[in-house]
């Protein structure tokens, strides 16, 4: 589980790319509860109904000039009124001085006020793919993850099955290493799911027999990437004359990863398979599917074009009284 995320550790990790200066020091323990970013909006006018106050708050120059508009005694209504609700933080950009009533307040309920020097636009274009990151569903998988033909392949199975060595394998071909063994995924949006390796042992291999292989010292670092989109799930399992396996594509079987379901190819392994063949012929069926051509139902259509053209000639002959 991640550890939860504070302001103090988003000064920090942000400090240098959102150019920020901690005005307020109080609150910065305070935790952020989502990935969403927004201005106070109507609420300095008032309207509170639909305030968003779990949010990380944005002041622009539209918000402070607003403010520097009032009296003291209307900043103070509007500012108490804005402090009242449980803010996780305040952010002003521009390099904007906040009014001195905003400074009391937000010390008083324990909020931080944090300066940015960049734009209003520019913070939100640098902070919400950040938020986002962080806030993405995750979880850990084992097994092994390649770049075959630009198609993101998670091999899973059993402890011991072959995966490392096929993706091994796939590496010498010219594809690329992303993780082994451990595979951390990640959800973007709702149907999009990234791979990577862990941090400490991103692009090792472990190959029963040799031990730690260090892939792009040995193979060059063409040969690995960071991270990459998981396309297709090949689960392989050993070979059993009684299992039943799909023979034609026409039945496709899928699985479900964070809530995002992905075609899933099963691979029963027998002595003398290539399974890393098969494998880039897994990966150019998928682009031939994405670019809109499925050869099993290309099949089943001319087998179906045949029988009917059969059937058709059978009715003749049976009609054919001459």
């Amino acid at each position: 589980m991640k550890a939860k995320l504070t302001v103090g550790r988003l000064v920090d990790r942000l400090r240098e790319v959102l150019k920020l200066e901690t005005l307020g020091s109080n609150g910065l323990e305070r935790e952020i509860v989502s990935p969403n970013v927004s201005s106070p909006g109507l609420v300095l006018a008032g309207y509170v109904e639909r305030f968003p106050a779990h949010r990380l708050q944005v002041f622009g120059e539209t918000e402070v000039s607003y403010l520097l508009s009032k009296s003291e005694g209307e900043r103070r209504e509007i500012l108490g009124t804005f402090f009242s609700f449980p803010i996780p933080a305040v952010f002003v950009t521009k390099g904007q001085q906040p009014p001195s009533e905003m400074m009391e307040l937000a010390a008083s309920a324990g909020v931080p006020i944090i300066g940015s020097r960049l734009k209003t636009n520019e913070f939100y274009t640098r902070i919400k793919p950040w938020l986002e990151e962080e806030f993405a569903p995750t979880t850990t998988l084992h097994g092994s993850l390649s770049d075959v033909f630009g198609v993101g392949l998670l091999f899973i199975g059993r402890s011991g099955i072959g995966k490392s060595e096929c993706v091994l394998d796939l590496v010498e071909r010219g594809h690329r290493l992303v993780a082994d063994d451990v595979v951390l995924v990640t959800r973007r949006g709702t149907e999009v799911l990234l791979g990577r390796g862990h941090e400490l042992q991103r692009h090792y291999m472990e190959i029963r027999g040799v031990g730690l292989v260090d892939v792009p010292s040995v193979f060059g670092i063409r040969a690995v990437r960071q991270q990459k989109r998981i396309e297709v799930v090949v689960e392989l399992v050993d070979w059993d004359p009684e299992l039943v396996i799909d023979r034609t594509g026409l039945d496709r079987e899928g699985t479900t990863i964070l809530d995002v379901t992905l075609p899933k190819i099963t691979v029963p392994l027998n002595a003398g398979k290539n399974i890393t063949v098969i494998a880039e012929v897994i990966a150019m069926n998928h682009l031939l599917k994405y670019s809109g051509i499925d050869p099993a139902e290309r099949f089943n259509d001319r087998l179906m074009k045949t029988m009917r053209a059969a059937s058709e000639v059978r009715r003749y002959l049976q009609e054919d009284y001459e």
